[in-house]
């Protein structure tokens, strides 16, 4: 269970500055749209499904590969004979349930099931190592796994200090039930009427998924009721909301439910919404185009790498496209040129960028072209801020506030970011600071036009077609290697991915390691997004008197040897 005593943000003593050197006044940035009153007192699985009595009817989950369509109205009844069954099985207020699924409904109905209990969802992707699905069952202090049957055998650990399949850890398979675990359909045959009564307060966490945040290993973030909803209501609320989702909209859900970004802007802003979701379990061009056409989709959250399918691939001129109207793009910057080879695709669309990071809520910025009334944004711009929200822009060195057209790092504050990190104060206190402004670690600027634009980052974090790649953890990996006296990770630009890792390597004395020795080395302990796709061997790692790698120098090598 999750103790809330160890969460508390510590305080943190302000930095004095001689009198020359006394910062400047704060210049906060908000959004140009009006702020609305968010009804963040409620429980988050009250608030998505607050209009029920007038959306019973509508379709709520579109299942992609089965096109089975569940009802608002059905999906709220699963939901709650999900919590009655999870309760049976000992799930209660601050009990941590993990999901380790790709998208479908089972997902949906564990997590909601789990709010209405006032418990908290960890999300995980299926396809990670046993070693990093434990490490997150420990971390999070997980009592039950909704997972397939093909996974389960990641959760038969025998290690010391892990919990084991009915020893600590209860399993349940939403496919073929396994001889210890449980079957999802045997939890949802519960009297939905014995849902416990709960008392949640606004400030419990119900979702904690893992971000590596600025830089180093992943760390649980706490997002609680009132964040989730503050965050879903400024996009989706109000009369002139960021994002206009409608009833009548059939949203895409292709990225998966476990990264915030799905989980947030395209299933629970829908829920709120009355607007139907379609679950695709994975990226697939023909699946993906055949249920856009079949289903009528309207809306796509999407990443860069499915922006480039979407561009480029010839088989995109064979399906009828002509009922979407917004493409949202976020997790990574997107280049002009992709932007404009989509347009010419789908010309009716609009498409716009959004900026958003775990800790924030997720999201900071949204393009301002899917209002009600639509207005112009520049090139690579990430929209404006979200509304009822401050930001501001600090040189990273002396921490200044800067005003508009000067790039620094961004800094966000309001309801809707993380609560902290997870038995993590040090960390928290390194990431918000004593006045609630959270640090994210990107060097951007605000225009003009209150247009938000990204142009670096200070985080250390690889993006790989939107997930998230630590180097340390990487390095790490290295190091323990025999043959490998020191190493250094860092992005290596690329078309499809967007960023890749590659690792520079110095080898022990006289090693013959080989790369592709290296390459296997790492690929045997990580998932597949953390594979390193190039080693460069060289004589020293550049360092700092402070004995820090020197990223820039050997980003600067990379971009050098590109040309």
């Amino acid at each position: 269970m999750i103790s809330l005593a160890s969460e508390t943000q510590p305080q943190m003593a302000k930095p004095s500055h001689p009198p020359e050197t006394q910062p400047p006044e704060t210049i906060v940035f908000r959004s140009r749209l009006p702020d609305i009153t968010i009804s963040n007192h409620l429980p988050l699985h009250s608030y998505c499904f607050e209009k029920l009595p007038e959306t019973s009817d509508a379709p709520c989950l579109i299942a992609a590969t089965t096109g089975k369509i569940y009802t608002f109205s059905e999906t709220h009844l699963l939901c709650r004979k999900a919590a009655a069954g999870f309760s049976k099985l000992g799930i209660g207020h601050g009990d941590v349930v993990m999901v380790l699924l790709q998208n479908a409904p089972e997902f949906v109905f564990t997590f909601m099931g789990a709010s209405m209990l006032g418990a908290v969802t960890t999300t995980a992707n299926p396809f990670c190592t046993p070693a990093d699905i434990f490490k997150q069952i420990k971390a999070s202090g997980a009592k039950l796994v909704v997972t397939q049957s093909a996974h389960v055998d990641k959760l038969r650990r025998g290690d010391e200090g892990f919990p084991k399949i009915g020893d600590g850890l209860t399993v349940v398979t939403t496919d073929e039930p396994s001889e210890d675990c449980m079957s999802f359909w045997e939890v949802l045959d519960s009297d939905e009427t014995a849902v416990p009564d709960v008392t949640i307060d606004p400030e419990d966490p119900v979702a904690l998924p893992f971000s590596s945040g600025t830089t180093g290993l992943p760390k649980g973030v706490l997002l609680t009721h009132k964040s989730i909803v503050s965050s879903i209501s400024q996009q989706v609320d109000g009369e002139n909301p960021n994002v206009y989702l409608n009833r009548d909209d059939v949203v895409l859900c292709v990225l998966p439910l476990f990264h915030i970004f799905a989980l947030n802007s395209a299933l629970l802003c829908s829920l709120r919404t009355g607007a139907a979701t379609m679950l695709m379990p994975k990226f697939e061009i023909r699946t993906m185009l055949e249920g856009i056409q079949r289903h009528r989709v309207s809306v796509a959250a999407v990443v860069p790498p499915l922006v480039l399918a979407l561009a480029k691939n010839q088989m995109i001129e064979n399906y009828d496209l002509s009922s979407m109207r917004i493409i949202l793009s976020g997790a990574a910057p997107l280049g002009k040129e992709l932007e404009d080879a989509l347009r010419i695709r789908v010309p009716r669309a609009i498409l716009g960028q959004g900026y958003g990071m775990t800790e924030a809520g997720p999201v900071l910025s949204m393009c301002p072209a899917f209002a009600k009334h639509p207005t112009s944004v520049k090139s690579g711009s990430c929209g404006i801020i979200v509304r009822n929200a401050e930001m501001k822009v600090v040189d990273p060195d002396t921490g200044f506030s800067l005003g508009r057209n000067q790039p620094g790092e961004i800094c966000i504050r309001g309801p809707q970011i993380m609560k902290g990190y997870l038995n993590d104060v040090d960390a928290t206190s390194k990431t918000i600071d004593v006045d609630g402004w959270l640090h994210t670690g990107d060097i951007g600027y605000v225009d003009d036009d209150d247009e938000v634009f990204i142009v670096d980052r200070v985080k250390e974090l690889i993006k790989y077609k939107g997930f998230q790649v630590p180097p340390a953890e990487l390095e790490s990996l290295l190091l323990s290697h025999p043959s490998i006296a020191d190493a250094a990770v860092v992005p290596q630009e690329d078309e499809a991915a967007g960023e890749v890792p590659v690792a520079f390597v110095v080898p022990a004395k006289d090693s013959a390691i080989s790369e592709q020795a290296i390459k296997e080395f790492i690929a045997k302990q990580v998932v597949f997004y953390k594979r390193l796709q190039k080693i460069y061997f060289v004589h020293s790692i550049p360092k700092s008197a402070a004995g820090k790698i020197l990223r820039k120098e050997l980003k600067a090598k990379l971009a050098a040897a590109s040309k």
